[in-house]
């Protein structure tokens, strides 16, 4: 019996071994073939810092007391597609999980608001006073850019890219100023001391968004990349027919991520 135990583990070792030497074979001919066929695969991870801010910034926000970036993190998986005999130029094809965020605090004044009264009651105006600010979103975001190989290391990203919002949260309250009821010159509404006003906009946020970014990508070793990637929205922030915040608010973010290049 000690003998057909010992066979059998044998046996087991010798086929673990095989399957395990086949499977690195099999995966390192895909990727023969891929490079043949102009195509490199990459995943990577990174966090972003930035914010999301009107452009320029209006007369109603008079003074940024503070900006506090959130921790925001994506990880993305790309297909570049090389072409030409050198393979200079390719297409990026990406898909990235996402997220943007911040908070801040400023100084208004006149500025449009859509507040939480006492009883729970809707009260729109202009408010001049304190905005405290919290935004944060998830994103299912789709990069289709261009890519320029400088060398076998350094390679060039630019483009445009399309953002599914898949959860979203824009809230905050105001306090230490006072409301003025409808319009500049209605009832006034005084909030001072340790009394705020709560406001929530989130349900007011676009599903899709659109911008371009552009960056760059370094291979540090034979796997390992480092890329910096800029992101700049291009639409507003809110839907079309969200009117309380009268000017548009666009995404403006750094991602830093590390990448493994198959």
């Amino acid at each position: 019996m000690k003998k057909y135990a010992i066979a059998v583990v044998l046996l087991v070792v010798s086929v673990c071994a095989a399957t395990r030497t086949y499977a690195q074979e099999d995966r390192s001919d895909g990727i023969i073939r891929s490079l043949l066929l102009g195509l490199e695969y990459e995943v990577k991870a990174g966090v972003s810092i930035g914010g999301t801010s009107p452009l320029p910034l209006p007369q109603e926000i008079r003074k940024i007391e503070g900006y506090s970036p959130t921790f925001c993190f994506s990880i993305e998986g790309d297909v570049i597609k090389w072409f030409g005999e050198k393979q200079r130029w390719g297409f990026l094809f990406g898909l990235r999980l996402e997220t943007k965020g911040m908070q801040t605090k400023a100084q208004t004044k006149n500025y449009s608001m859509e507040i939480f009264g006492d009883g729970g009651e809707r009260i729109k105006g202009n408010w001049t006073g304190m905005v405290k600010t919290k935004y944060r979103s998830t994103f299912v975001s789709i990069p289709l850019v261009a890519a320029y190989k400088v060398n076998n290391r350094l390679r060039l990203n630019a483009g445009p890219y399309v953002s599914f919002k898949t959860s979203g949260d824009f809230s905050g309250h105001v306090y230490d100023g006072y409301l003025r009821e409808n319009n500049p010159t209605g009832n006034k509404v005084q909030f001072e001391g340790d009394r705020i006003a709560l406001y929530d906009f989130s349900d007011n946020l676009r599903t899709v968004q659109y911008g371009v970014q552009a960056g760059v990508n370094w291979k540090a070793f034979r796997h390992l990349t480092v890329s910096g990637d800029l992101m700049w929205g291009l639409n507003n922030i809110f839907k079309k027919d969200f009117e309380t915040i009268s000017f548009n608010m666009y995404p403006i973010y750094l991602n830093i991520g590390f990448g493994y290049a198959f």
